[in-house]
């Protein structure tokens, strides 16, 4: 990988994990002072948002080959996650997704980090998926009333409420493809990292 490269995905990297930090921030600070998340959009949807959103540059970082992720797998999360929260709602792992890609980058990983990088996913992942479902499923009588974006699915044989239903069900299909891709990467990463420690 050149410089370049380098200097340029430390920079978003660190963008996206002060980005993270800034809406953990300001979700915890509204339940302290309110005790409830039911404000939590308000205080940090739109970041979060942005940073979602932004984050398709992620899928051509792997078209172009500056990490080695590939295209389908960074597409198929970005799509979901994107979908779920400007067309449903408008998640916590990338507080410890992005520091590591920023400190990978500067070749000053820490052990910790890593080690939180794979593996705070063997529960935030099903947690997140369970809530987005949840979230999906709720919405549906919502999306059915208002006939939600009916402009767009006009010309098609389908509404958005029944794609949002064939989403539902292949959701947990398409989630454990990229779910058991993440214990592969565990393995290959925290692998190597328990060698480099018997050396």
């Amino acid at each position: 990988m050149s410089q370049l490269s380098n200097l340029y995905l430390f920079a978003y990297n660190s963008i996206q994990a002060l980005g993270w930090a800034i809406s953990i921030s300001r979700i915890l600070s509204n339940f302290v002072s309110t005790k409830s998340f039911s404000g939590a959009y308000a205080s940090a949807g739109e970041l979060i948002c942005l940073l979602q959103t932004v984050a398709f540059v992620e899928v051509v970082h792997g078209a172009i080959g500056i990490v080695p992720s590939g295209v389908l797998l960074p597409l198929m999360q970005w799509g979901g996650r994107v979908h779920f929260l400007l067309a449903i709602v408008r998640r916590i792992n990338e507080v410890i997704r992005y520091p590591h890609y920023a400190l990978n980058c500067v070749g000053s990983s820490l052990s910790l980090v890593t080690y939180l990088r794979y593996t705070a996913f063997i529960l935030l992942y099903p947690m997140g998926l369970a809530g987005e479902m949840w979230l999906m499923y709720q919405a549906l009588p919502l999306i059915k009333t208002k006939n939600l974006y009916a402009y767009f699915f006009a010309g098609l044989p389908i509404t958005y409420y029944d794609f949002v239903k064939v989403l539902l069900a292949c959701y947990p299909f398409m989630w454990l493809k990229l779910y058991l891709h993440l214990f592969k990467q565990r393995k290959a990463k925290l692998g190597k990292q328990h060698k480099k420690k018997r050396n």
